[in-house]
């Protein structure tokens, strides 16, 4: 039998049926795990293959889910404070038995209704599966198969002077600069990018739209798109506030004033002082 994941999804086998639930075939007491009867598939037989979510029950003791976790180990989250005690806070991830986050694991004192982006993980110490803000902590350099213009997976970290700190992969540091962004970001928000330059230092940059020529292209598609669908006008032309073509479009007035020069030298659109229109 592979080896259990804590905190994690397994494939686990149905040992046996009791009232409170189903017996899996695993490592815990006696060798068999629980999935109680809330959890348990109407059409689950003993002997079928079932995958779960392993985690510890309020007395420590090994059980299992088919419940879908918010965040599993080894993953960075954004989480909400679900209550409070002495010992620390207990955030919701989606699951019976709330995460716990010590006092020594945060920032600055967790509130209650308050959300923060924290990384899962398994205390050496207790084996207990928690969360910590320290996030920084959990990052790892980027790799050197990373490449400039690498679309990427991101998590809006926090804003800072600079722009926005992200989490790459769920596994490295970057930074959006102010002037890359195109769109609201909120803490929190999981988005696509692209890594746009990496530093001598491994520091690395990140992008919402794909560098020059690729990414003028690809918007052209989109608004032409646009044009198609909405009656072949648009009231925003070459001369328009900056301000305004980034909320209608999530880009930037030079990325707009491109893609109509390339829509209109391939005769698909005519420029007029009220915008632009559909050929």
């Amino acid at each position: 039998m592979a080896q259990l994941k804590l905190g994690q999804k397994n494939t686990l086998k149905a040992a046996w049926k009791v009232d409170f639930g189903m017996y899996l075939e695993g490592g815990g007491y006696d060798g068999k795990i629980l999935l109680p009867e809330r959890y348990v598939p109407e059409d689950l037989e003993v002997g079928d293959d079932i995958e779960v979510f392993l985690y510890l029950d309020n007395e420590e003791r090994l059980i299992a889910t088919t419940q879908e976790p918010k965040a599993m180990v080894g993953d960075f989250a954004y989480l909400e404070v679900a209550w409070v005690n002495q010992y620390g806070a207990f955030l919701d991830w989606g699951l019976m038995k709330d995460l716990f986050c010590p006092f020594r694991e945060q920032k600055r004192r967790m509130q209650q209704g308050q959300s923060y982006i924290v990384h899962v993980h398994i205390d050496e110490e207790s084996y207990r599966i928690m969360a910590s803000a320290k996030v920084e902590r959990f990052m790892q350099p980027l790799p050197r198969e990373y490449a400039v213009g690498q679309e990427v997976d991101l998590l809006i970290w926090q804003k800072t002077d600079l722009g926005f700190k992200v989490i790459i992969d769920n596994a490295y540091a970057g930074l959006i600069y102010d002037s890359q962004v195109f769109q609201y970001l909120h803490t929190g928000d999981r988005v696509k990018g692209y890594i746009s330059r990496i530093r001598p230092d491994g520091k690395v940059d990140c992008a919402l739209q794909k560098s020059g020529r690729e990414h003028t292209t690809d918007f052209s598609a989109r608004l032409l798109r646009y044009l198609e669908t909405r009656g072949g006008r648009c009231h925003l032309g070459d001369k328009s506030d900056a301000e305004e073509i980034k909320a209608q479009f999530g880009v930037s007035k030079r990325t707009y004033k491109q893609a109509i020069g390339d829509l209109y030298k391939r005769h698909l659109i005519d420029i007029t002082e009220s915008g632009i229109v559909l050929l």
